[in-house]
């Protein structure tokens, strides 16, 4: 997750080729979701394509913008507040998600969006390798936590 937001990333997530499982097809597709940080948007499908060579061709099917903000605000202390109170010793770390679906679409309409996700999960809890996989889960006193904390928040936006 980490790893997401501090360098571009490709991950082909979809193949289409061939028609019938004894014959060789004479095109493939692979569809790739590509995520670049901020400011990268127009030297990411060139650096694609530099990668994949002159035999292949680089297409853009969707094209969204790697979102920013400054991480201050009334939003920012009521998530901080709203977190200590549950967990007085936490430490905030702002940091760019590799998602934020959601807050593309909210950005068009000027509406600045943060990821809130206040979770506290065990230490021995590999949840990376869950996130978004066929068993994805977390324990229900991570959600717990995780409502109380947005109670909070809730009472003081």
């Amino acid at each position: 997750m980490i790893g997401a937001g501090i360098r571009n990333t490709t991950n082909a997530t979809m193949l289409e080729a061939g028609y019938k499982h004894n014959v060789i097809p004479g095109e493939a597709v692979a569809y790739v979701d590509g995520r670049f940080l901020p400011g990268h948007g127009d030297t990411f499908l060139p650096a694609v394509q530099d990668i994949v060579g002159d035999r292949v061709v680089v297409e853009r099917h969707i094209r969204d913008n790697a979102l920013e903000y400054a991480f201050e605000g009334d939003l920012v202390d009521a998530m901080t507040v709203a977190l200590h109170s549950q967990d007085p010793g936490a430490h905030i770390a702002p940091f760019l998600m590799s998602g934020g679906t959601d807050a593309k679409a909210w950005e068009k309409l000027g509406i600045t969006s943060f990821g809130f996700v206040p979770l506290r999960l065990p230490a021995d809890l590999d949840f990376t390798a869950l996130f978004h996989g066929v068993d994805e889960r977390v324990p229900v006193e991570s959600l717990e936590f995780g409502s109380k904390v947005f109670d909070e928040f809730l009472n003081l936006a």
